[in-house]
């Protein structure tokens, strides 16, 4: 894919807009929050304090959920050349992906890698999930074994497609589109990059499948 001119965003920049991603993930969550005390505070009706406690449980379970997936997709997760359980990345990604509409598929090997392909992996179960706003099934497949290994992230719902404009932020390449919107493909860029990899994304019928390879 060929470039497009503009400098890449130094390291304040991209820290600025990796925080403005993840505030935005969590902005909705922690509003539900603040929703359900006001209604559980300025109303005397049971049935009305019962719904604003599932809210507040609810969506405090989310925030949580998001907050833990963050930390690793995003986040240092430990020390430099930290390796990371690919069980607990499964974990923290059933916790913040898996509902009752999609479904997680995971058939990684249970071993430690190094925390740059951990993270490499969510990111692409991040992009993979945006292909199904209407829910389905991530499947997770390992490319290659070992410390080697990519990853391969398959989407299949109804109405799956490509996200909107994700081709073009996929790249380091693009750095002058770099904005709070498209950090996070950018990012993911940035780690197939340092793990000597190349993000790749295809779609099919009903099917979209996000690879690092």
């Amino acid at each position: 894919m060929s470039g497009t001119s503009g400098p890449a965003p130094d390291a304040l920049d991209l820290a600025a807009l990796m925080c403005s991603r993840v505030c935005h993930d969590l902005i909705n969550p922690v509003g539900a929050i603040v929703n359900g005390l006001e209604v559980f505070d300025s109303s005397s009706k049971e049935d009305d304090k019962q719904f604003a406690l599932d809210l507040i449980r609810k969506s405090a379970m989310s925030t949580s959920a998001r907050l833990q997936f963050c930390r690793i997709a995003y986040g240092a997760a430990g020390s430099a050349g930290a390796q990371i359980d690919l069980g607990e990345a499964q974990k923290i990604s059933r916790g913040h992906l898996e509902d009752d509409k999609t479904k997680l598929t995971w058939n990684l090997p249970h071993v430690l890698l190094a925390k740059n392909r951990v993270k490499l992996l969510l990111n692409l179960l991040v992009i993979a999930q945006q292909a199904i706003p209407r829910g389905g099934e991530l499947v997770i497949d390992p490319v290659g074994e070992g410390d080697a290994m990519g990853f391969k992230v398959k989407a299949a719902g109804p109405n799956a497609k490509e996200p909107l404009n994700i081709s073009e932020h996929l790249y380091v390449t693009n750095p002058a589109l770099v904005t709070a919107h498209a950090v996070q493909p950018y990012y993911t860029a940035l780690l197939a990059q340092a793990c000597g990899l190349k993000v790749a994304i295809a779609s099919a019928a009903d099917a979209v499948t996000v690879s690092a390879s």
